[in-house]
């Protein structure tokens, strides 16, 4: 190094204005945060006009390596190469940095050294530093997504929403993304370096992070924790000891801060929508263009035989077995990217699920997997395609195993697996059925032609008897409310001429979304004789003392009738989910939010069982708003007794944005309730009087 005094006095790397051109300034407004593809500027102050011939520098350093990096080129190389541009005045620079377009994603470290002509460095800062992202607007990166209003709902947006349910019953949760909330986007490069791969080679790890098939593959291994140091563990029912029960989280940053601040230890518990909505805050921080999907009648198919089998005994008990089920919804996510891994045609939406169901490539991980691939029937496109098939497309065959052993098939469904599969608008807060990109319509050619491809066996409606089925089973309900008795209605119907004599069973039992039995609630046989062409209606009557006991935090009962007529028709079965809709909770934010100034939020409802409450917790939290907050309620709460808290805090970025609260307590789980704040900006005049 020369002895002359200092030439550089200050680099400046402009967060500021690049944070907005890049659209990162939600994450960071201090730390310099840019998308690869995209150039951006920085200024050197010097004590002096550089000595003639004297010339700038760049090296940059990825990541945790500090061996020689990356030399910034000064003109334009190819396009796999990272340049700059300089012009300046007197005492200052202004240096103007080119990024490739599929860059290594990550934190990078510059150093800037003043050369001199004979090539001797004179002069060196290197404790700049700054991160890369993917860039979905610039049409040169994989993740390049055209239009700008999904941009908007994919990368930018906050709040989301869940949907759940049943096929036939949907309702929704909001759910807070919150991946630009203070320091999500450390901790989503904190879950990378944890992974498997990083730990056992993180040279190897760190180039393969210009790849988004690569990183959002390690994602979805990442986000469950089997097997490695991932964020969630899973966990399918009660108790969940020494944890958050799943259905009670609203949002991913809680999550993913605890997970970081235990030392990359999982946090308990996720089930599959809370899965999904870690991913897919992580992917949109990242900046992959991501959205959350739910696929209704989702089927789990083990032996990858397309066919998802169901054993009951002679009591219509369920035969536990490990393998095969249907789930009343499935969650998982698409991230937009090309695939220049894969021939032709399967660019764009790829699915990819963090919830730990089976192992790919010796990994709990699936996807990314094109979703055309998924539709045109290409099973042997990379990642995990036949188990996505699968879980849209399988048929659902019931059997009774009979006390000697023997089965017998009394009911399949070709048509039921993949019903409304939906995602958030990205014009508000309503649901896209997204099921015709899956899928072709239901008993169309082409649908028959794809099943073919798939290897499935195409089933032609079987015709052993020439007359059709004599007797016919259906199940009828209201939409019930959690803690009121209700009927379900079974219905024989005699397509007949002659009169029909059959013993009915029927039976209501409590099941998780994912159809693990609770218990059984109500249980009642039937004689019955149905006249020629007329309808027989048995009552079922459930009361709140019995499937209150059993039921879970889902809320659900599952209703199945079986009809055996000895001598007449095969035994035929029907099944019914029933959701128990829940109270409405109340959330209310009065008067205008400005940033950093106190607001208070209202939040109430009533109980509406014929039980006291124990044990009631409100939790809440908003992107923007306020922190994973909880308040205790004091006492118990009484039948038909109303509930009201109220809680302060001051936003701390502006916009629209939700405030998301859960309810719960011993017999009353999972009451969701959103509001709406706009933070606007305080305007101050300049000349200011007293308050």
């Amino acid at each position: 190094m020369a002895n002359h005094k200092g030439l550089i006095v200050d680099v400046d790397l402009r967060s500021h204005e690049n944070n907005l051109f890049h659209r990162t300034r939600e994450i960071d407004r201090q730390r310099l945060i840019v998308r690869r593809g995209q150039p951006f500027s920085i200024t050197l102050q010097l004590s002096d006009s550089l000595p003639p011939k004297h010339h700038v520098e760049l090296v940059l350093n990825l990541g945790k390596r500090d061996k020689t990096g990356i030399k910034v080129q000064t003109e334009r190389g190819a396009g796999d190469k990272w340049w700059f541009t300089h012009q300046g005045a007197q005492d200052e620079m202004l240096l103007t940095l080119h990024s490739p377009a599929d860059a290594i994603i990550g934190q990078y470290h510059l150093g800037v050294l003043v050369m001199s002509p004979d090539g001797r460095i004179l002069e060196k800062i290197d404790q700049k530093s700054f991160h890369l992202l993917f860039n979905p607007w610039c049409k040169d990166d994989v993740v390049y997504l055209p239009d700008e209003s999904q941009l908007q709902e994919y990368v930018m947006n906050e709040d989301g929403v869940i949907f759940m349910g049943t096929w036939d019953y949907i309702n929704s949760i909001p759910w807070n993304y919150g991946q630009f909330e203070d320091f999500v986007m450390d901790i989503c490069f904190e879950v990378l370096d944890n992974s498997k791969d990083a730990l056992k080679n993180s040279e190897r790890d760190l180039e393969l992070r210009s790849d988004p098939v690569y990183v959002s593959r390690m994602i979805t291994a990442m986000v469950n924790s089997n097997g490695d140091r991932g964020v969630l563990t899973g966990r399918w029912e009660e108790p969940y000891l020494e944890g958050m029960a799943p259905h009670r989280w609203a949002g991913s940053v809680p999550i993913l801060r605890q997970w970081s601040k235990a030392g990359a230890r999982a946090v308990k518990y996720g089930q599959c929508w809370v899965f999904a909505g870690v991913a897919c805050s992580v992917l949109r921080c990242l900046g992959i263009p991501t959205r959350l999907i739910t696929n209704f009648n989702s089927a789990h198919d083990v032996d990858g035989n397309l066919s998802v089998d169901f054993l009951l005994n002679e009591r219509l008990e369920s035969r536990r077995e490990k393998g095969d089920s249907s789930w009343n919804f499935h969650c998982w996510v698409e991230s937009w990217m090309r695939r220049d891994d894969l021939p032709k045609g399967n660019d764009g939406w790829q699915v990819l699920d963090p919830t730990p169901q089976e192992l790919s490539d010796g990994e709990f991980c699936c996807g990314p997997c094109p979703v055309t691939a998924i539709k045109e029937g290409n099973l042997g496109v990379k990642y995990d395609a036949p188990f996505v098939f699968a879980e849209v497309n399988a048929d659902i065959v019931h059997w009774i195993i009979k006390q000697d052993g023997q089965r017998q098939k009394i009911r399949v469904d070709q048509g039921s697996v993949g019903r409304n599969i939906s995602t958030k608008s990205v014009y508000g807060d309503f649901r896209d059925d997204v099921t015709l990109q899956y899928k072709y319509p239901e008993g169309s050619k082409k649908e028959r032609e794809v099943y073919e491809k798939a290897g499935r066996r195409v089933t032609e409606p079987t015709n052993e008897s020439a007359e059709p089925a004599q007797l016919q089973l259906s199940i009828k309900h209201t939409k019930p409310v959690f803690g009121t008795d209700f009927d379900v209605f079974v219905e024989v119907k005699n397509e007949g001429s002659r009169d029909a004599h059959a013993q009915l069973t029927m039976l209501a039992m409590a099941v998780t979304y994912n159809s693990l039995h609770r218990g059984e609630c109500q249980r009642q046989t039937a004689s019955v004789t149905v006249q020629a062409h007329k309808v027989h209606r048995e009552v079922l009557r459930l009361h709140y003392e019995d499937y209150g006991r059993c039921v879970s935090e889902h809320h659900l009962i599952r209703v199945k009738a079986l009809l055996e007529a000895p001598g007449e028709n095969e035994p035929i079965m029907a099944v019914a989910n029933i959701p128990l809709s829940m109270p409405e909770l109340l959330v209310q934010v009065p008067g205008k939010a400005f940033l950093w100034e106190q607001v208070t939020a209202y939040m109430s409802f009533t109980n509406p069982l014929p039980v006291p409450l124990k044990g009631g917790v409100f939790t809440v939290e908003g992107a923007g708003l306020l922190s994973h907050t909880e308040i205790r309620v004091k006492g118990d709460i009484s039948p038909g007794q109303k509930v009201s808290v109220k809680l302060s805090f001051s936003p701390v970025r502006t916009g629209v944005r939700k405030l998301l609260v859960d309810f719960d307590s011993d017999r009353l789980k999972d009451v969701k309730g959103v509001a709406t704040v706009v933070v606007r900006k305080k305007y101050t005049p300049l000349f200011t009087g007293f308050h």
